[in-house]
């Protein structure tokens, strides 16, 4: 058992309930914020000492109200709006630069992120086949989140897609194309299942 787990009785999210949980969240934002100005953390944003912070050559903002857990991964271009949680051992990645921000992650409001997670917006060339994978480079695509999702463990998005509004991807799900608005989708390769609302509605609410 780690120290920090100790210290906050074992609990998988970050939290106040005990002067343990509130030392960790005081340590938790302090190391995020070494990275200053190129992490912007909103009011009452509760991240674990265990979560791994990092803007690279990027920019990480997180919304107000939003929770990071133990073992989480939130590196490069990341933006990220209120209310949102990442669960324990998910990744999110975003490539490029301030400047050129090509494959960042971009969260709305609302969105829970389950345990075991994968976002990374870039991926391997593999066109060539005289040289070795690990010499072609990556491609950046960006990948967006729209409010109020719940996206289930272990699940996988690749750079270039969109999840709509209001979505739900199941565990076990490797989403490659753009989910629309107020969808459940599943599988691998990830397909719709069903919708939360009627064509009709999902069409007047965008």
């Amino acid at each position: 058992m780690s120290f920090w787990n100790g210290l906050i009785q074992g609990h998988s999210m970050p939290n106040r309930n005990t002067l343990g949980g509130k030392v960790s969240l005081w340590w938790g934002r302090r190391q995020a914020l070494r990275h200053r100005p190129y992490v912007l953390l909103g009011e009452d944003v509760k991240i674990s000492p265990e979560a791994r912070i990092h803007p690279r050559a990027g920019l990480i903002t997180l919304g107000k109200g939003c929770s990071v857990a133990p073992g989480a991964v939130i590196q490069g271009n990341v933006e990220m709006g209120d209310n949102c949680s990442v669960q324990l051992n998910s990744m999110l990645i975003g490539y490029g630069t301030r400047e050129n921000p090509s494959g960042r992650i971009q969260i709305g409001n609302n969105v829970r992120i389950a345990p075991n997670v994968q976002m990374i917006g870039g991926n391997h060339v593999i066109d060539r086949t005289d040289i070795p994978i690990a010499k072609q480079g990556l491609i950046h695509k960006p990948i967006i989140v729209e409010d109020d999702v719940w996206i289930a463990g272990r699940v996988v998005i690749t750079c270039g897609v969109r999840i709509g509004t209001g979505s739900v991807i199941a565990a076990g799900a490797v989403v490659t194309k753009d989910v629309p608005a107020w969808s459940i989708v599943g599988g691998v390769p990830a397909k719709i299942l069903r919708k939360r609302k009627p064509d009709e509605e999902c069409n007047e609410s965008e």
